[in-house]
């Protein structure tokens, strides 16, 4: 390999130093896994520490997850009723007062500890909560006796408005994990009744793994074809580093107003609570973030939200509704595409989208045959490197060009010194004259970049790799760590990836281009730095692309160097047999 020059070695330098620096920081400002309680334990703290019930909760709470709506008394709240209702999928617990759904369960995915995902558990309302801006809140709900996939709620205030919420699983079934809410007003007395903007709640969401980024904790709204989203970070004072100068002030409530929104809700990294207006009534959404849990002086936060509705006159008779569609479940690409709305943006694949749709449609494909997601991305990564087969051919003869042109390179160089810009110009009529592309070398990587960052986009919400397993990776959604190292996650397949990156430098042709070269060295520390806290899904599709390209240099590397052939000369050989192939057919028999 050619020998660094100074400017090189100190970006390496930096590299490995940011990489040291970023695991540092994981570690400090990430908790450790927390132990398993025993069941003794759990139960105690059950016990000792009994979560608040939706019932139980007051105006004040409301508050809470309603930040517009100011705490007004109230009556204390009707007996408690609760109702569940169970699908294949899923298992809904509702309860009266506040007329809501408190929490869903699901019933095909674990998380840590092995235990069901439950969506809204940390939460401090139900899903479609109400309250009026005025500081009106609805509280005291009965529950009716509920029917075969469907529970009704139903309210009188004092001036007589008919408050129903009618919740519904498709045909009693909740298939895709969707279920309907239709919210009835009407005028029972024989006055008018006015009231101000309200607002439905969304539920919450939290991280499902205590190692998830803040950045998977978000609220997400759409409105004619486009999503907006903000996370928990966005709520934290943040300052310049270094000089600490404050550049943003903490923020409590995120609120949008607007017309046409389509839908809102809170998102985990790989599940979330969305509630679609298909009228598209909406007319403001907020947002919140809530402590969640401490874990070694560190704070974990989760999200919770609401979606605002424009007010409402009502003659004595009249009526007023809203119909609306809850889905509750996995961040599943097909699934959120069947909702209409636009609601698959909640997988946030980014500028890489198109890349990401195609790698997750042929990742499940592959998966439909092989029944195993590590051998579908295995061999997945062979189709792809199979049909860049030939560029990856042409790029090696290019570098090996490249590598004959060296010592003509080396005497530019020498001979042009002091004169950058002539050596420049010189260098490009070399690779003029020998019909050399200087950047040919680096097509194969430039085509490999969109697929890796792709993958990158598409792992980081796709629900299909949580929980399989693949040798000694437990989980190809979440980094492959056998053991830490002074704070440090050891993570095996990062490490094997770097390693056979740098395998692949040393038996490549050298394409005689330093600053190609140099870009090439830096290239294992960057891609390391990506991936090494990353889902070890990804670490997978590159060691495997990485282990094809290596035999596909040594089945190429012992072919006979290219002859070094100035490009007129070639042409004029070319003509030269054109012609004399012109003649001989000219000739008679």
């Amino acid at each position: 390999m050619q020998k660094l020059d100074r400017t090189g070695i100190i970006v390496i330098i930096l590299c490995v130093a940011s990489f040291i620096v970023w695991q540092r920081y994981m570690a400090k400002h990430q908790p450790p896994p927390q132990p398993v309680p025993s069941a003794e334990v759990r139960n105690a703290d059950e016990k000792s520490s009994p979560t608040p019930s939706a019932e139980s909760r007051t105006q004040d709470d409301l508050q809470a997850s309603l930040p517009l709506v100011a705490s007004q008394p109230g009556d204390a709240p009707v007996e408690s009723k609760t109702e569940t209702f169970k699908t294949q999928y899923a298992e809904y617990d509702f309860s009266s007062n506040l007329g809501g759904l408190d929490q869903v369960l699901l019933l095909s995915h674990h998380g840590e500890e092995d235990q069901t995902i439950t969506l809204n558990a940390h939460r401090n309302l139900p899903i479609g909560a109400l309250g009026f801006l005025n500081g009106e809140i609805l509280s005291g709900f009965a529950m009716e006796s509920p029917t075969e996939g469907q529970t009704v709620f139903s309210l009188r205030t004092p001036d007589q408005l008919e408050v129903v919420k009618r919740f519904t699983l498709p045909e009693g079934k909740g298939e895709n994990y969707l279920l309907t809410l239709e919210i009835f007003f009407h005028n029972a007395g024989d006055q008018e009744i006015s009231r101000p903007d309200w607002m439905v709640t969304l539920g919450s969401a939290v991280p499902i793994h205590l190692r998830d980024l803040p950045m998977y904790t978000r609220f997400e709204w759409g409105r004619e074809g486009k999503m907006r989203t903000t996370d928990v970070n966005w709520f934290s004072a943040a300052s310049i580093p270094i000089l600490g100068i404050p550049w943003k002030q903490a923020r409590s409530v995120y609120e949008e107003k607007t017309d046409k929104i389509a839908w809102a809700g809170v998102t985990s990294q790989y599940f979330c609570t969305l509630v679609s207006d298909p009228s598209k009534a909406a007319t403001f959404v907020t947002a919140q973030r809530f402590d969640w849990k401490k874990v070694d002086e560190k704070t974990l936060f989760g999200m919770e939200g609401s979606m605002g509705f424009p007010g409402f006159k009502l003659a004595p008779g009249a009526s007023h509704s809203v119909k609306l569609h809850i889905y509750a479940g996995p961040k599943d690409y097909k699934l959120l595409k069947e909702l209409g709305g636009g609601q698959e943006q909640a997988m946030n694949f980014g500028i890489f989208k198109p890349v990401s749709i195609f790698l997750l449609w042929l990742m499940n494909k592959l998966h439909s045959i092989l029944g195993n997601y590590a051998w579908s991305i295995i061999i997945m990564t062979l189709l792809i490197k199979g049909a860049l087969w030939p560029i990856q051919n042409k790029a090696t003869q290019s570098m090996k060009k490249m590598s004959v042109l060296s010592p003509k390179m080396t005497e530019m160089r020498a001979k042009y010194k002091d004169d950058p810009q002539k050596m420049n110009q010189e260098m490009m009529k070399l690779y003029r004259e020998y019909g050399v592309n200087p950047f040919s070398g680096c097509l194969p990587m430039l085509i490999q970049i969109p697929i890796f960052f792709g993958f990158y986009s598409m792992l980081g919400s796709a629900i299909e790799l949580r929980n399989s397993s693949f040798l000694w990776i437990h989980d190809l959604s979440q980094p492959d760590t056998v053991f830490h190292l002074g704070g440090i996650p050891i993570n095996i397949l990062p490490i094997l990836m770097a390693g056979t990156m740098i395998w692949q430098m040393v038996i490549s042709p050298k394409s005689g281009d330093a600053m190609q070269q140099r870009m090439m060295i830096f290239m294992p520390v960057i891609f390391l730095v990506f991936a090494y806290n990353y889902a070890s899904a990804l670490s997978l599709y590159w060691t495997t692309q990485n282990l094809f390209s290596i035999v596909q240099l040594y089945l190429t590397r012992d072919k006979p160097m290219p002859k070094l052939e100035k490009r007129s000369d070639v042409l004029r050989r070319a003509a030269a047999q054109a012609k004399k192939q012109k003649r001989s057919k000219r000739r008679p028999s």
